[in-house]
């Protein structure tokens, strides 16, 4: 029935009933979690909340984004691998939120996420050349796909586990990363993929009024795990898939934030002698809260800087005025965003201590920080 409505329409309903879900069945979720052990408990050390916080709060978005898709996408082979993984990953995220999984198990976990969606077809084809004075853009990379894919797969989904560190961060930024994908997704004719990300859109906002600060509920591993895994996937089916650089640097741009200090993140813990999957307390939130923000400036601050990188996603597919327009935009938030933290640091001397992150999201997925 739903596929016989305009593409719009269908569109518009799969963020309303993702929405409408999540938003609905988060007070459940909460009770649920309480009443099996996924609850939070601030250790003084490093954690910012003063009393106990249910997580596991990504079942939520999970039922509202798995229902939306049921109703409106087409469910191809790629769609079905997508949504076996994904349950797979949450299974998972759950069992670790009450538990608290060994971190190989989490990892192994992951991995076999991956290798359903890629056994499901949902493989990169092809590679920018790194060669930028090459007539040739892109180059296939055959049988090597399948590796690049589950490493990149593996990848996101730790990185948006390692921002969820504030309340709100993590889900705002997957929607702001959803929204990007959504805008160029339609752009270039992808409106399975573009339903999709609407309904994991949808359920992110659905969630927000709970776990924006100060936060009744946290996503858990449950939650960020997952978000991670779909954006990762939706970004291999609908972006990756095509010969122009453009449509290779999209998602890297829309999950850049992530991206970075994931990479950021492995590399210092390496410089300073330690194994790149220890916790430590040196992510973009925390030098930002040493600044002298509090939670909301910060998360605020790392939602303009992901709508930045966002804005320049969808201008490399746009032309003409559009382009400019958007550059214009995100230039002007950038200017914000400097003269925001430089006003913050002249006004408040900047934190010594804190030993302290936030969300029960023990941060790395592979190390539960």
């Amino acid at each position: 029935m739903f596929f016989s409505l305009a593409p719009w329409l269908r569109l518009v309903l799969s963020i309303i009933a993702a929405f409408g879900v999540s938003i609905a069945v988060t007070p459940a979720v909460k009770t649920f979690a309480t009443r099996v052990g996924a609850v939070d408990v601030p250790d003084h050390k490093r954690h910012i909340h003063d009393h106990p916080i249910p997580r596991m709060g990504g079942l939520a978005i999970f039922l509202g984004f798995l229902v939306s898709v049921l109703f409106f996408a087409d469910i191809t082979t790629e769609v079905r691998g997508i949504l076996l993984g994904s349950i797979l990953i949450v299974v998972t995220g759950a069992l670790d939120d009450v538990l608290d999984l060994k971190p190989w198990m989490k990892l192994l976990a992951q991995i076999a996420a991956a290798v359903i969606a890629v056994a499901h077809g949902v493989v990169i084809h092809v590679f920018m050349n790194p060669n930028v004075f090459s007539q040739t853009e892109s180059i296939l990379i055959g049988s090597l796909g399948i590796p690049i894919t589950i490493l990149w797969i593996v990848g996101i989904t730790n990185s948006v586990n390692l921002i969820d560190g504030l309340d709100g961060l993590a889900v705002g930024v997957s929607t702001i990363s959803c929204i990007t994908m959504l805008a160029v997704a339609l752009r270039v004719s992808e409106p399975n993929v573009a339903l999709i990300l609407a309904a994991l859109a949808g359920a992110c906002i659905g969630f927000m009024p709970y776990n924006l600060n100060p936060a009744k509920i946290f996503m858990g591993d449950t939650g960020s795990q997952m978000l991670g895994y779909v954006l990762s996937t939706v970004s291999v089916l609908g972006l990756f898939k095509f010969y122009a650089v453009v449509t290779f640097v999209v998602p890297v741009l829309a999950l850049a934030l992530p991206l970075s200090d994931t990479i950021f993140a492995f590399f210092r813990r390496i410089i300073h002698g330690q194994s790149p999957f220890k916790a430590d307390r040196g992510h973009f939130h925390h030098k930002l809260m040493d600044l002298g923000l509090n939670q909301k400036q910060a998360v605020a601050i790392l939602y303009a800087i992901s709508a930045v990188l966002g804005l320049a996603a969808v201008t490399l597919t746009t032309s003409g005025i559009v382009r400019i327009l958007l550059l214009l935009l995100a230039l002007c938030i950038g200017v914000a965003i400097w003269a925001y933290i430089n006003r913050m640091v002249h006004h408040h001397p900047p934190v010594q201590k804190p030993e302290e992150t936030n969300e029960s999201e023990k941060g790395d997925t592979s190390n539960g920080e």
